[in-house]
């Protein structure tokens, strides 16, 4: 049998998140090489006796490193396995999923990209936060505050986000105080609204909100922690109109801009 990779999205945190698609790819798949953040009920979709191989990630501790990941996917489906790389989010979306189809895309096998809902959209959402909304934001960036290591330093330059309405920040916990300063240094007002969600999509959420300048300070104090994502802009106002979701045993630190925020 010819093998072949699948690069899935898992979506954010919640398991019932995954595209169809990629739930019924994952459901035949012989072998699952699965991210940190993949939701455990979606492991057991996979079939019984099916390989499962962990290769998660998280700030300074990695179970294989990217080379070593392209090339077991490389070595599984060259075996004729039917590989699924389920990726939290959407592989395209900061997750190194250009880096593992180049890989099997130049050893000569075929591949297939299943797109995920990205936690960049998703996890605001979540938090009552549109990206986008009429009269207030009509655009979005998406960021990464981490500095890849081995690859070529690349500075953000922050100046070219400075008139963008809505900024999300991706694996921006370790550097919020340096992204702050910038972004102010770059022109954004310090009263800009700004939010951090933690563990978003699942029963853990936990969100915090504040402004550019305070949100370090919010940070330390609510203890936010990796994964979170950061929310800059306007449209986190709307935050306390539309927070819709409220997982069990939630202890949310949101208070209202204007409530108990000097702006």
């Amino acid at each position: 049998m010819t093998g072949k990779a699948y690069l899935i999205g898992a979506g954010p945190g919640r398991a019932d998140l995954i595209t169809v698609r990629g739930l019924n790819l994952l459901r035949r798949a012989e072998v699952v090489v699965y991210d940190r953040l993949i939701a455990p009920e979606l492991l057991a979709e996979a079939p019984a006796g099916a390989e499962l191989v962990f290769v998660g990630k998280e700030s300074g501790k990695h179970t294989l490193p990217q080379s070593k990941i392209n090339a077991l996917l490389v070595e599984r489906v060259r075996a004729g396995r039917q590989v699924v790389r389920l990726k939290g989010g959407d592989p395209f979306v900061f997750g190194r999923g250009g880096e593992e189809a180049l890989a099997l895309a130049e050893a000569g096998l075929p591949f297939e990209i299943v797109p995920g809902v990205t936690a960049s959209v998703a996890v605001p959402a979540f938090a009552g936060v549109p990206v986008t909304h009429r009269g207030v934001a009509r655009s979005f960036a998406v960021i990464t505050g981490h500095h890849a290591s081995g690859m070529p330093k690349i500075d953000t330059d922050w100046r070219v986000f400075g008139n963008i309405p809505t900024l999300v920040i991706l694996m921006g916990v370790k550097r919020i105080r340096h992204i702050a300063r910038d972004l102010m240094a770059a022109g954004r007002p310090a009263d800009t609204p700004a939010m951090a969600i933690q563990s978003g999509a699942t029963d853990q959420q936990f969100s915090v909100t504040a402004t550019l300048e305070t949100l370090p300070d919010a940070f330390d104090a609510a203890g936010i922690t990796t994964p979170a994502i950061i929310v800059i802009g306007e449209v986190v106002r709307l935050a306390g109109q539309l927070s819709w979701f409220q997982p069990d045993g939630q202890t949310s630190a949101f208070v209202p801009l204007g409530e108990g925020e000097e702006e």
